[in-house]
């Protein structure tokens, strides 16, 4: 035969036989178990408290002091029951102090959600500006790009041969259209629309009367990559301004820190190569450059 407290297990219902508890808990004390129902009644109208029979003993309790009507029905049925449940209607009453209601505020977003096929799903707090904003940033990032890549078709050049500057101008074009298209999965991801612009043809011809090829370029390296820092800053404070708190982290944690880094690498070679000069020195500085190139690969 099962038990009271199998019949009774996930049914909300919790059974207390008085003569159970003095048996199996030798330190049980009755007064602190009166005390701990009647606070239990009383900070949770939700429950009610039976007897074997099934009458409501709540009330009676709640005219009692420090659960003395509990002591008088144990000392009269020193076996009985005493059954602990969820008291009929205890979920009509409003609740207090609720701070979030879901199924209530829910009714805006549902709102808002576009039935147009055309319209993003998944947009939410994204602005206009924000969106064109991230359109120029691409495009930004694949001019420079474009440019690179016409470095390293400079340097690749027989007559130039330049390998390490060629190898390490390919790398910077293939990172930033790496950078390029994380916007534009960016992009898709806040519900925005990618819309890319033209490019602009970048020069074929990097050589210098003054400077050489190798510093020329570098030089125009540096400029391109402090001219990505600020647009990607301008990203930043507009972001900012528009309590664009997503778009302002992936700026700061995909792009600012390595930008920074990539000046103060660019700014070394810039200062190398001004004092190797235009002749020898750039042949060893390609080689070192080619070297160092091929250790990070």
């Amino acid at each position: 035969m099962p038990s009271e407290k199998e019949k009774n297990r996930g049914s909300g219902v919790f059974i207390y036989p008085f003569a159970h508890l003095s048996l199996v808990t030798p330190s049980f004390s009755f007064h602190k178990f009166s005390i701990y129902i009647v606070m239990l009644l009383k900070l949770a109208p939700a429950f009610a408290l039976l007897n074997s029979h099934g009458e409501n003993l709540s009330p009676m309790l709640s005219t009692s002091s420090n659960g003395s009507f509990l002591k008088n029905f144990y000392a009269k049925s020193g076996k009985g029951l005493l059954v602990l449940c969820a008291s009929k209607g205890s979920n009509t009453k409003p609740l207090t102090g609720v701070v979030f209601e879901p199924f209530e505020e829910v009714k805006k977003e549902l709102m808002l959600i576009p039935t147009v096929p055309q319209v993003s799903l998944a947009r939410h707090k994204y602005s206009d500006q924000c969106e064109a904003a991230v359109n120029e940033q691409i495009n930004v990032e694949y001019n420079v790009s474009y440019v690179y890549h016409a470095m390293y078709a400079y340097f690749y050049r027989d007559n130039v041969a330049l390998k390490g500057l060629a190898r390490f101008f390919k790398e910077s074009s293939e990172e930033e259209r790496g950078h390029a298209e994380k916007l534009m999965e960016y992009q898709n991801k806040r519900g925005g629309k990618v819309k890319l612009q033209s490019i602009l043809m970048p020069l074929s011809e990097f050589d210098h009367a003054e400077k050489g090829d190798a510093l020329h370029a570098m030089e125009l390296a540096l400029s391109l990559e402090k001219l990505t820092n600020e647009k990607l800053l301008n990203l930043h404070a507009l972001a900012i301004r528009n309590n664009d708190v997503q778009l302002a982290d992936f700026v700061e944690s995909e792009y600012l820190q390595e930008q920074v880094e990539a000046i103060k690498k660019i700014s070394e070679y810039v200062a190398q190569l001004r004092r190797v000069g235009k002749g020898h020195g750039v042949w060893h500085f390609d080689k070192m450059l080619l070297q160092k190139e091929e250790a990070v690969a």
